[in-house]
């Protein structure tokens, strides 16, 4: 009778053992989720999609940590290159010379893209010039063109903001609207949308360029026309998905490919279908 109840008082220990084995490893499993962190820096004109994306995403994935930035698309990569992001949202390409450095040091680069943006050109309500063709814009942008009435509007000095050099929105600008030219000397430059709208619509004279998800009624989006004036397109969901306003681009994740990939998650998140629900909610443009 003992020996039944010793062999009885083992098997609850081993039981028990067992249980505390198996509470020990949820809880360490329970950690593991609840300690996730990601970081995403970079594109201002990404940043309203991440915003979104990161608060729907954390409402299924309590304890998460997922922290997002602006800066511009330049310091995105250049914090993806120093290690101090995860993510970098950028709303231009990748340079060559910025993949090489990572592929130098031995690390791998995976590029996403994460939805479409059409680049709208902006004026104060009151301006009444509201179609510009390329040409006109480059001229107007490398300081060749310097009053409205050189275009059909007021006699009224041509005020031009540009994004901060960091910024993919200024290169993008750049490349595809003033055929690579450089800006005017001086040219007054914004570190964000937000700032280019207040300054646009508080400045009769101003002129500049946002993410069409930016725009609100204190600025006018001009219709623009990469045909020499044949056709002006406004920058509209509808234009941008029919492909008939021009000067749209696609929005980027970067980030390094490693063994731990705690960003993966969130990444398929954000391509899935309630991440590009997101993607159109915010004013941009799906994937799909």
């Amino acid at each position: 009778m003992k020996k039944l109840f010793v062999l009885l008082m083992s098997s609850i220990v081993l039981v028990s053992c067992n249980n505390s084995q198996k509470s020990s490893e949820d809880s360490t499993e329970t950690k593991a989720v609840s300690t996730q962190s990601v970081r995403i820096k970079g594109s201002e004109t990404v940043l309203p999609i991440s915003e979104k994306a990161v608060q729907v995403y954390l409402k299924d994935h309590e304890g998460a940590n997922l922290m997002v930035t602006g800066g511009g698309s330049g310091v995105g990569i250049s914090s993806l290159l120093n290690k101090s992001t995860d993510i970098a949202q950028t709303s231009r390409k990748i340079k060559f010379s910025e993949k090489q450095k990572i592929e130098a040091d031995g690390r791998n680069l995976k590029e996403v893209i994460i939805a479409y943006d059409a680049l709208a050109v902006i004026v104060h309500p009151e301006n009444k010039v509201n179609n510009l063709t390329r040409e006109q814009l480059e001229d107007i942008f490398t300081g060749k063109i310097k009053n409205w009435s050189e275009l059909g509007g007021d006699d009224l000095e041509i005020l031009p903001y540009s994004r901060e050099t960091s910024s993919g929105t200024y290169e993008f600008f750049k490349d595809n609207v003033m055929s690579g030219k450089n800006y005017a000397s001086g040219i007054m430059s914004m570190p964000a949308n937000g700032s280019i709208i207040q300054s646009v619509g508080q400045t009769k004279g101003a002129i500049s360029y946002v993410g069409v998800a930016y725009i609100n009624q204190s600025v006018q989006p001009v219709s623009v026309s990469f045909d020499q004036g044949e056709t002006f397109v406004a920058p509209t969901a509808e234009n941008v998905k029919n492909e008939s306003y021009p000067i749209v681009r696609p929005l980027y994740y970067y980030y390094l490919v490693t063994p731990e990939q705690p960003e993966k998650e969130f990444m398929d998140f954000i391509l899935s279908d309630e991440g590009q629900k997101i993607v159109e909610e915010v004013g941009y443009i799906s994937i799909r």
